[in-house]
Formats: C-alpha cells, structure tokens, sequence
C-alpha cells in the first residue's frame, strides 16, 4: 500500500509544475502584447483553454489526495506516515484528518483485482494501458490517451472507456508477438466485467455486502486509482 500515495503525490506536483511552467510562459507571450487589441478572441481562448486544462487536472489531484489521505487514516496509518508519503507537513496532514474524525469510519478495502464494479474495472484498463504505452511508446496506439487521462483531458465516460478498449485491441494485436500473455488475459477479463455489469437484484452475501459498502463508500476516482496502480503491479510480477 506504501505506493498509492507517492505515486498520487508525483503526479500531483508534476501537474502543479507543469501550471507554473505554463503561467510563465503565458506571462512572457502577454509582454510581447503591450496593446491588449493585439491579442485576438482566438488566441485567448486557446491560451484559457490549456490553462484550464492544467488547473482541472491539479484540482483533482489535490481531491483525490486529500481522499486517500482519509482513506489510509481509516486504516490506521500514523500521520507522520502519510505526511511523509505525500510529502506534506504534519499540520496539513492533521488538518485533514481532522476533517474525517467525525465521519463514519471506512471499512476496509478490498485490494483484490477480481472486484467488478465499473469504476475499478476502468481503473484496471488506465492500469493495462499504461504499461503497453510505456513499453511500446513509439507505437503505441494508447500513449496519446494515457498522456491526456494524465494531463486531465479525458474523464471515463462510457464513450472515452470505448474508445480506449478499441485503441487497446489494436494495440494487443499488433505487439502480440512481443508482449506478455498476461496483458491480454488482463484485457480479456477487463472487457467481459465491462461488458456484463456486476447484478444487484440477488440478495447479496454478507462477503458481498462487505465488498458493496467498501465500493460505495470510496469514491469513484479512489477505486480508480487503487486499481490502476494494482493491475500495474501485478503486470510487472507476471512479465
């Protein structure tokens, strides 16, 4: 578990980085423009348009942290802990915590990859994506969709997830030769949960009713998240 949060944590500051870069680079464009008619309608726009792009994207990743945070408090980590991993100081860190204390108290997650809700089921395919991305990165049909989910212009709707399974099924046929089986069994069994949503009219068991309130008590971009960095662990042992 010690991984989930420095991974969150790098992405996070390489997106606030990546804004300051940005901002720099705007301010310098706008002292070439002493005469604001200088700057069209269309230049603004494009300018607001990638800036927008970066802040949503550091806005949810402060959220997304500051869930995990409550996350792993409720399993008990120290704050000292946390504050370390996600390279915080301690104050901020127990003024978080401070939030959730009043709160229900989490249950515990299931880390199993075999969960069939769809925002895990999504966060397995980002997983799957990204490795084949980062292994066949000239080629690579995914990597301009792995690089946008990272920079905040994708969101997993059902169109996106669509269209990442198409570029994913081009992309474990023309490296099949020379890629793990373990990617595609990953694929196969991603795209049958996808396919065939988990059913909720049984009565459910109480391993299942565990495993529900675990599923709707995280957020969305939590699970996401934790199966993301799972999956792509589990590749890396398989390989």
């Amino acid at each position: 578990m010690a991984w989930i949060l420095p991974a969150i944590t790098r992405l996070y500051n390489l997106v606030i980085k990546s804004a300051r870069v940005y901002n720099r680079v705007v301010a310098g464009e706008e002292n070439t423009h002493r005469n604001p008619e200088a700057l069209t309608e269309e230049q603004a726009e494009r300018m607001l348009a990638g800036m927008n792009e970066v802040i949503r994207a550091g806005e949810e990743m402060r959220k997304l942290r500051a869930e995990m945070i409550k996350l792993f408090a409720g399993f008990g980590w120290t704050q000292e802990r946390i504050a370390r991993l996600t390279d915080m100081s301690q104050p901020a860190v127990s003024k978080q915590v401070a939030k959730y204390r009043s709160g229900d108290p989490l249950p515990s997650m299931e880390l199993s990859l075999d969960q069939h809700d769809a925002p895990w089921l999504e966060g397995r395919l980002w997983g799957l994506a990204e490795e084949i991305s980062e292994t066949f990165h000239e080629t690579a049909r995914c990597t301009r969709y792995v690089d946008a989910v990272a920079r905040g212009r994708k969101r997993f709707t059902p169109q996106n997830v669509d269209e990442l399974r198409r570029l994913l099924e081009e992309d474990l046929r023309a490296h099949r030769a020379r890629m793990p089986g373990s990617y595609q069994d990953a694929y196969d069994e991603i795209s049958r949960g996808l396919d065939v949503p988990a059913r909720t009219a049984t009565a459910p068991t109480p391993t299942t009713a565990t495993s529900t309130a675990a599923t709707t008590t995280a957020s969305a971009s939590v699970r996401r998240a934790l199966a993301h960095r799972i999956q792509r662990d589990r590749l890396r042992d398989d390989a």
